[in-house]
């Protein structure tokens, strides 16, 4: 048998040195779960889902969802629906409702008005009309702070907005404030100006909210006699 020449054993070796290294780094490579400086683009109808180690629905799943709809769903790991938004008519142009669900996945807490905008769920109380003749107003003859109307209320949102119109009888005058869980809320008006305050329903929001509080309307006359009048019209929570 002829002898190659030493040149080419050493660049077989050379070679196979190579292919080896080559099939330790593609068996060792870490995983691909991680991006730096750029991004997932998922297009063509594609969706991406997460589903737990059991299986089932999954957690969360975003992307291509019915015909040409793409929507967007985060269930717990219960499989209960937790918020959603999609609307299930297969189209792409449909507006889609917000919607989250209680614990039981059925339940509807909230969604939007895809409609016309606004909130659809909740219905919110309103405040009724209120009478217009202002001898049947809250009132007092008292020449000392007296509370003539109150209510109570669970305070969900930090801030609110309270409007009272005030009166006094012929040549009477007095004043008029508002309370909230005993504290005084806004500043003091003299009758007949109404009462229009929007501010923080407390010093601590974090103490209040998700919690009962008592809202007062005081008066008193500050002259010899007479009556003041002051009427609640509209009073709603509002964020900061």
């Amino acid at each position: 048998m002829p002898q190659l020449p030493e040149d080419i054993i050493d660049r077989l070796t050379q070679m196979e040195r190579r292919i080896q290294q080559l099939a330790t780094a593609v068996n060792s490579r870490p995983a691909l779960n991680k991006i730096s400086g750029g991004g997932v683009e998922i297009s063509d109808g594609g969706y991406l889902a997460v589903r737990p180690p059991s299986g089932g629905d999954a957690v969360f799943t975003v992307g291509r969802w019915s015909g040409d709809e793409y929507g967007l769903a985060i269930r717990r790991q219960t499989g209960a629906r937790a918020l959603t938004l999609q609307n299930g008519d297969g189209t792409s142009t449909s507006a889609q409702p917000l919607r989250i669900f209680d614990s039981s996945g059925d339940r509807e807490l909230f969604s939007d008005d895809i409609a016309t905008g606004g909130l659809a769920r909740p219905w919110l109380p309103m405040l009724p009309p209120q009478d217009t003749s202002t001898a049947r107003w809250p009132q007092t003859t008292a020449t000392a702070w007296t509370t003539i109307a109150m209510s109570y209320n669970v305070v969900w949102q930090p801030y609110m907005r309270l409007l009272v119109n005030t009166r006094a009888s012929s040549g009477a005058t007095g004043y008029v404030r508002v309370l909230v869980n005993g504290a005084q809320w806004g500043g003091t008006v003299t009758v007949p100006a109404d009462f229009d305050n929007t501010g923080p329903i407390a010093n601590d929001f974090s103490a209040v909210f998700a919690k009962q509080v008592k809202v007062e309307v005081q008066a008193y006359v500050s002259s010899t006699s007479g009556t003041v009048y002051a009427n609640p019209v509209l009073m709603h929570g509002r964020q900061t």
